[in-house]
């Protein structure tokens, strides 16, 4: 259960993360009561990503500016979803801008720092870049000292990151969340910190510990319930989406290029899947190979998939038990006759290493022209959009 970002504002400010002077604004009329100084920035509060890529963020100078992009923002729908408020937010001038997360590692069990000096992280490289300190034993700052020093920083601005860490570790630890995240940390040129976006995500077993988060969680869990209804971009819950291919990917970003790929190609996406993070009824830790199974069987449920695209990118956890899995999914259904059962196509696309893996694996396997194994995403969804036509298939090899 995710907050919105002025929500998420909030908390950073009561705990001592730098934050910037910010309004809500729950009517474009709000905007003539505006109580910090422009230029400012208006953000859409919604649970999607890509804000800046839809339009939802817009950069104003005056009042009247301000109250005709926020007529259009309000009017704006991101995946499929139309922000309540928005948040009006003082312009501010950085010079560098760096990404920090603390977040359980539910294979470990242990909560993770993580940095990086790139605030847009490509997630395909992002094993180069991205910096890591499990915390092992009881937090101290020196695992906060630590991340900043594996990210290259010196100095003052050194110990400002960690004096940051510091504070999200202590905020993860007192409401018991999943993730705490600030993409981007932005860096002035007098070398101050300021937290310019942030993402929570409220662990939902832990509300019954938290008697003062009830009331938020029940708020946030209409809105999430409504929105999700009505977006493109599900969990591992799925949804009532329409489309003939399902999309199974490992992260949130890659899941919504793949669903624009696929639609641009005049193809039907349905039912987007992250398997990233597991669902609040599995008993934890989660493997990913269980979510990608989980995840396979609730797209081969639904009748109306005829073909299941798996998008995998970057490093992925166990990458030879990941393939495994879709072995072991074509070899229990490749049995049955398509034209009596439901059984839907696989695109697997994979790159790098784990390419190998799976065409080692896969080749061993009577898959019957059922899987189709790329390393380029383009290639993938051409070949999920032409199964997915109702004509006469021809089968596939791996390649």
């Amino acid at each position: 259960m995710d907050l919105l970002e002025y929500q998420v504002k909030e908390w950073f400010g009561n705990i001592g993360i730098p934050v910037l002077p910010s309004q809500r604004i729950d009517h474009p009329t709000d905007l003539k009561r505006l109580k910090i100084r422009y230029p400012v920035v208006l953000k859409s509060q919604v649970y999607a990503g890509e804000r800046i890529h839809a339009g939802g963020v817009r950069i104003v100078e005056t009042t009247i500016d301000a109250i005709a992009a926020a007529q259009t923002i309000f009017n704006l729908p991101i995946w499929g979803e139309l922000p309540e408020v928005l948040l009006a937010e003082t312009k501010y001038d950085s010079k560098q801008e760096f990404y920090l997360a603390v977040v359980l590692d539910t294979a470990v069990c242990r909560p993770v720092l993580l940095g990086c000096k790139e605030a847009n992280i490509d997630w395909e490289s992002a094993g180069e870049k991205l910096q890591y300190v499990v915390v092992e034993q009881e937090f101290s700052p020196f695992y906060a000292r630590r991340l900043a020093l594996k990210m290259g920083l010196q100095g003052a601005l050194m110990q400002s990151v960690s004096n940051v860490v510091e504070k999200m570790y202590e905020l993860f630890i007192q409401k018991d969340l999943d993730l705490v995240e600030i993409n981007p940390l932005a860096v002035n040129a007098a070398n101050e910190v300021m937290a310019l976006n942030g993402k929570v995500s409220i662990n939902e077993r832990a509300i019954g510990r938290h008697p003062e988060l009830a009331e938020l969680a029940a708020k946030i869990s209409q809105r999430h319930s409504s929105y999700k209804n009505n977006s493109k971009l599900k969990d591992l819950n799925g949804g009532d989406t329409q489309g003939k291919i399902g999309i199974l990917g490992n992260g949130a970003g890659s899941i919504m290029a793949t669903f624009d790929l696929v639609a641009s190609l005049g193809g039907k996406p349905s039912h987007p899947l992250n398997l990233r993070h597991g669902l609040l009824t599995d008993t934890p830790p989660t493997s990913f190979g269980d979510r990608l199974n989980k995840g396979l069987n609730l797209l081969t449920a639904d009748k109306s998939i005829q073909v299941i695209l798996i998008n995998l990118l970057g490093s992925i956890p166990q990458a030879e038990a990941a393939a495994q899995v879709i072995a072991k999914f074509i070899q229990d259904h490749h049995s049955h006759n398509r034209r009596e059962s439901h059984i839907p196509y696989l695109v697997v696309r994979l790159a790098g290493s784990e390419l190998n893996v799976a065409q080692d694996l896969f080749a061993s396997v009577e898959h019957q022209g059922e899987l189709v194994l790329v390393e380029d995403l383009d290639e993938a969804v051409a070949q999920a959009v032409r199964l997915a036509k109702p004509v006469t298939f021809q089968r596939v090899k791996v390649k």
